[in-house]
């Protein structure tokens, strides 16, 4: 076995492995291709900014899974992931943004010489790094073979975190208070946008406890006043004004695993619409949280937190949470379990949410949120920073 640093232990991984051969059995697939960067790292330890080209992790009917990807990117699966060298396989620069070839048909008839040519299997058909070119180029260098979309097989792998799993989200979480206290101490009237974004980066990526952070999958989003009817306007180089509510949906990470955490200030005196919405959504949170334990299910979370609201006149129609943990740009969510009406995933020990009460109305937005790790005997919020909304003058 390789001699590299690992985040978890073999035995973690090899239990990992058996997991996703247990759903493969039960999905009727021989071999698996993930292409979705949380998953490959999930499973073997690869961690590079790598998924701007193609790139994906092999699972065969046997043996350890195969890295393929970009031929200079081979030394730092090499140098990260679990896998010998004999099974990381790296493509030439003749095939990276090639008009006239494609990577996938290299891994094709890769797979076809190592006589899995006919197999059954199973692509990650709805994600944001397989490209419709990708599969036609293996369907075609694979006449012989049965595709089937496992889109989320792996994903649904990962729900139930691994004690190791968090202690990492522990740590992002430190991270996350870090980065809100730094905002607590420099936002005021005047402070241009992106300074104050940069005091952020610089918490985020200092860490906490001794504890350095990582990047998020998604980048500060902070709009003010009628940009925060807005959930994902980022920032810009202008004064911030009294008046209005800026809300802060930012994450801590540490070794790639996430605490979202979501809070909101408002410089210079609250409006009513505000404070009531305050009051709803905070009200609300405690509603879903106490809903948040074994045995009950996503919905109940949802259900309880947008009762409180119908009782205050407000409707959100959007869902109020997702799973979360490991993740690569451009979502920090698992894409599997939503905190929504109609979703009755069972809640289990382990399993982590970001309970995203966020409310983005005509004209204005206010954003107060959680990350939760169910618990034995209920929940446990990930950090602690105060939920009230954050007032300069």
């Amino acid at each position: 076995m390789p001699d590299v640093e690992l985040n978890f232990t073999r035995d973690e991984y090899a239990d990992r492995l058996a997991k996703v051969r247990a759903s493969m059995e039960e999905a009727g697939v021989e071999m698996l291709i993930l292409s979705d960067p949380s998953n490959m790292a999930w499973l073997t330890g690869y961690d590079g900014w790598s998924f701007y080209v193609h790139q994906c992790v092999v699972v065969p009917p046997s043996g350890e899974p195969i890295w393929y990807g970009r031929s200079q990117d081979a030394n730092g699966a090499l140098r990260t992931a679990y896998i010998a060298e004999a099974n990381i396989i790296g493509y030439p620069d003749i095939y990276v943004q090639s008009t006239e070839r494609h990577p996938m048909d290299l891994l094709a008839s890769t797979l076809a010489d190592r006589g899995w040519g006919a197999k059954s299997i199973g692509v990650e058909m709805d994600n944001y790094w397989y490209s419709a070119k990708a599969h036609a180029s293996l369907v075609a260098g694979l006449p012989n073979a049965v595709f089937k979309d496992t889109t989320g097989l792996v994903n649904w792998c990962r729900a139930v975190k691994s004690d190791q799993e968090l202690v990492y989200m522990r740590r992002a979480a430190r991270v996350a208070e870090a980065m809100h206290e730094r905002i607590a101490a420099r936002i005021e009237p005047g402070m241009r946008k992106c300074d104050l974004v940069a005091e952020i980066q610089d918490a985020s990526l200092r860490g906490a406890d001794g504890h350095g952070g990582d990047y998020p999958a998604i980048v500060p989003l902070l709009p003010s006043g009628a940009d925060a009817s807005a959930p994902h306007l980022t920032w810009d180089d202008k004064p911030m004004k009294r008046g209005e509510a800026t809300f802060f949906e930012i994450a801590g990470v540490h070794r790639r695993y996430h605490c979202p955490l979501s809070r909101t200030a408002f410089l210079g005196k609250p409006t009513d619409t505000i404070l009531d919405a305050e009051k709803a959504v905070l009200e609300g949170m405690d509603a879903g949280l106490e809903a948040a334990a074994p045995g009950k299910t996503c919905e109940d979370v949802a259900n309880a937190f947008f009762a409180v609201l119908a009782r205050h006149g407000i409707v959100k129609d959007n869902r109020t949470g997702y799973s979360i943990g490991l993740s690569y740009p451009p979502d920090w969510g698992e894409r599997t379990m939503s905190l929504r009406p109609g979703d009755r995933t069972e809640l289990k020990p382990g399993m982590t949410f970001h309970f995203m009460t966020g409310l983005w109305m005509k004209d204005w937005g206010l954003e107060i949120t959680e990350s939760f790790v169910i618990t034995p005997g209920g929940h446990e919020c990930l950090a602690d920073v105060p939920r009230g909304l954050l007032v300069r003058d």
